[in-house]
C-alpha cells in the first residue's frame, strides 16, 4: 500500500487537519523569516497561489488534493490579513497605498496561479 492510498483511507477532516497543520507552521516560518507583516502576507499569498495552481494542473488523487489544496494552501495563505491591511490603509486615509497593495497582491497571486500551473505543464 502506498502513502497516498493510506491517505485516502483517512476521513476528510483528518486530511484537512494534517495539511492545515503543515500550512500553518509554514506560514509562521515565513512570518518569522520576513518579520514584516505586509511582506510576509504578500509572500504567502503568492506562494500559496502558485502551489494551488500547480496542484490544480496536476493529476493527484483526491486525498492529496484535500491535504495540499484545502488543508495546506488554506492554512498557508491569508487573504483575510491582506483584506484587513487594505481596509486599515484606506481608513487611515492612505487610499492610494490601499489600492496599490490590493491590485498588486491580487495581480501577483493570479500570476502565481498561472506560473504554478505552467510549471506542472513543463514536467
Amino acid at each position: 500500500m502506498t502513502a497516498l492510498s493510506h491517505l485516502a483511507a483517512l476521513p476528510t477532516p483528518v486530511l484537512v487537519g494534517l495539511g492545515g497543520t503543515l500550512g500553518a507552521l509554514s506560514r509562521y516560518a515565513v512570518d518569522v523569516g520576513l518579520s514584516d507583516g505586509r511582506r510576509s502576507t504578500l509572500a504567502v499569498n503568492v506562494l500559496g497561489s502558485a502551489a494551488l495552481g500547480a496542484l490544480v494542473a496536476s493529476s493527484l488523487p483526491t486525498a492529496a488534493e484535500t491535504v495540499f489544496g484545502t488543508g495546506f494552501c488554506g492554512a498557508f495563505t491569508t487573504f483575510s490579513s491582506f483584506a484587513v491591511t487594505v481596509v486599515e490603509d484606506a481608513g487611515d486615509g492612505n487610499r492610494r497605498a490601499a489600492a496599490g497593495y490590493a491590485a498588486g497582491t491580487l495581480l501577483a497571486a493570479l500570476l502565481g496561479v498561472a506560473l504554478g500551473g505552467a510549471l506542472v505543464g513543463l514536467v
